[in-house]
This record gives C-alpha cells, structure tokens and sequence, in this order.
C-alpha cells in the first residue's frame, strides 16, 4: 500500500487498487460541477486526459494547483483535463466561479469514490481520511496509463512542468 505524509509528520496510507504507468486505466464517473451534475467519464479510450486528483478545491494548495493547470490546459490540444476532489459539485461550482475556471472540468467524486478506490489515491487513514490524495495521472487516446505522480507532501505543489510534458507527449502519439 502506497503512503504519503501530511504537514511532513503523519503517515496516510492511500486505499484502493493501486494504478501504475502501463496499466488500462479503470473506466470510472465522476460528478461535474458544470454543467451541474452531469456525470463525466473518467478513463476509457478516444481522448487524451490529464487527471488530476485533489485532497479539497477549499485548501490553498489545492487552489492555487487547479489554478494553474486551469491556466496551461488553455495551451494543451487535444487533451481533456480533469480535476478531481471530494468538494460537493455545489461547493465546486462556487469556487469555479470565483476563480474564473473555464478550461478545465471540475469533478467530484463523493457519491461513491469510485475513481479515489479505482485508482488507489483515496487517504486511508489520517486527519484527512476519506478524502483523495494529490495525485496525477495522464491517459492516453488507448486507455492505458502514461503517467503517474504521487506528490509525496499532501501540502506541496505537484512538478506542473513534468505532468504537463507528459500530456502533451500522450496527445501527440
């Protein structure tokens, strides 16, 4: 079982089946927040994704996280970008629209935390059970993993730079 720590102190270890570069990515739904609760395909194959799993849009991490990638998949072609996190689609769509997100998907996972398990990203245990990791994954157009980052700190910033060369690069095969 993968773990992470939290403020460099505490230990989670993160539950579900755990997905690697190389495997087929779990075909999974996720809740958009906009449109409202429209019901958004996570994984399969046709399309590029960029994933990206968040602990809370409400934290300054994850804020400042979704903001940029907001900002770079204007520069992305041909890739869906997702941000995923257990904020209630409500909740998400105020903060979306605080924000000024507009080229990126917003998603939960509450209803079932079926991608957090799926994918294995969802805290186990700790302060912050219950709830997915930070996590990254890009999928490419064949269904299959190309990409995976576990940011080790849950209060650090993922390495945008790696993630984003790693979509582009799952776009253009």
């Amino acid at each position: 079982m993968a773990t992470v720590t939290f403020k460099n102190d505490t230990v989670c270890n993160l539950g579900g089946n755990e997905v690697n570069v190389g495997d087929k990515a779990p075909e999974v739904t996720v809740v958009n927040c906009n449109p409202m609760l429209q019901d958004e395909k996570i994984g399969g194959t046709g399309k590029t994704q960029l994933v990206i799993a968040v602990p809370s849009l409400d934290t300054g991490v994850c804020d400042a996280e979704t903001r940029r990638f907001n900002q770079e998949a204007a520069n992305l072609d041909d890739v869906e970008v997702i941000t995923v996190s257990m904020d209630l689609p409500f909740a998400a769509a105020r903060w979306c629209g605080a924000a000024g997100i507009e080229n990126i998907k917003v998603c939960s996972d509450f209803r079932n935390k079926d991608f957090a398990n799926a994918y294995g990203v969802l805290l186990a245990d700790g302060p912050l059970a219950g709830v997915t990791a930070r996590v990254i994954f890009v999928i490419d157009k064949d269904g299959n993993v190309t990409y995976k980052q576990v940011v080790p700190e849950i209060t650090e910033e993922p390495n945008y730079e790696e993630a984003l060369e790693a979509a582009k690069a799952a776009a253009a095969k």
